[in-house]
């Protein structure tokens, strides 16, 4: 049977980039324990800073751990303390030299990994999954997100039997490979158990040669993604599409007067004036002025 397979591993190297950037060699499993390490210690150390990804780079003896965060005044803490005092603990940790970077998310509600641990927090608190799930589809589209899906699975709302629910709005194209997909899994410790929660946020489409380097991405992020509907010139799904109407008029059901250029009804009645300029020279242009056949 088909199975998805993860967004963000399947688009490695054409638009995405790797949360890890060095060279292992024959230390290379030793490296990526320590990775994890660091990843765990810094989620456990800051729970609410709304930490969404963790970029580790090494060179011969620095560490360069950066930090992705939408609450960066909590990691930093008061004239930088916290931010600080996790540094050190850092060295102390990998017996290495540790340099922390913090950059800020402006819009948490485009990022996967914060949209599905808001989502466990409020079924922590015994929100209604359906609202807590159709509150952060409406946040997602309005931040300017094209697409966004939504799985959430296990026990919901205390049913006897795990069941898997699914809510999606715009598209989520997970075979374009050029289409910029956020996807992140978290899970809601509820007191009936343990919630499943998946999250998928199209951003757009991102075209020529990507600059995968960290700061390149981070920076791109910071700028809003790929190249959205949203960004073209207002919103073109739903409203009032006046930029069709200046071609001539209202063209559904109306009163089509662009076509009827020799007089004349345009649909029923003497058709002899709706044929490119009507009657030319006293002759009849296809079907004179005959009624409807």
């Amino acid at each position: 049977m088909g199975q998805k397979v993860n967004p963000v591993g399947f688009r490695l190297g054409i638009v995405k980039g790797w949360d890890s950037n060095w060279y292992g060699g024959k230390t290379f499993a030793d490296k990526l324990v320590e990775d994890e390490k660091i990843r765990k210690y810094i989620r456990a150390r800051i729970q609410r800073g709304g930490i969404s990804k963790i970029i580790i780079e090494r060179t011969l003896k620095r560490i360069t751990v950066t930090v992705h965060t939408s609450r960066p005044g909590v990691v930093i803490g008061r004239e930088g303390k916290e931010v600080d005092n996790l540094k050190n603990e850092l060295q102390k940790l990998t017996s290495k030299e540790v340099q922390i970077n913090i950059f800020e998310i402006k819009r948490p509600e485009m990022d996967a990994r914060l949209v599905g641990e808001n989502i466990a927090q409020q079924l922590e608190a015994r929100m209604s999954h359906r609202r807590a799930m159709k509150q952060a589809i409406q946040a997602a589209m309005r931040a300017g997100a094209e697409g966004i899906k939504v799985k959430l699975a296990g026990r919901l709302g205390g049913a006897e039997m795990a069941r898997v629910e699914l809510y999606k709005e715009g598209s989520t194209p997970l075979h374009t490979l050029r289409a910029d997909i956020d996807y992140a899994v978290s899970e809601g410790n509820t007191i009936y158990g343990k919630i499943g929660i998946k999250v998928w946020i199209y951003k757009g489409q991102l075209y020529g040669k990507q600059d995968l380097s960290p700061a390149a991405l981070a920076e791109k992020q910071e700028r809003g993604g790929g190249r959205g509907g949203n960004d073209r010139g207002g919103n073109r799904r739903g409203g009032n599409r006046n930029d069709r109407n200046d071609r001539g008029g209202n063209r559904r059901g109306g009163n089509r007067n662009d076509r009827n250029e020799g007089g004349g009804d345009a649909k029923g009645g003497n058709r002899g004036g709706n044929n490119r300029g009507g009657n030319s020279g006293g002759g009849n242009n296809r079907g004179g002025g005959g009624g409807k056949r």
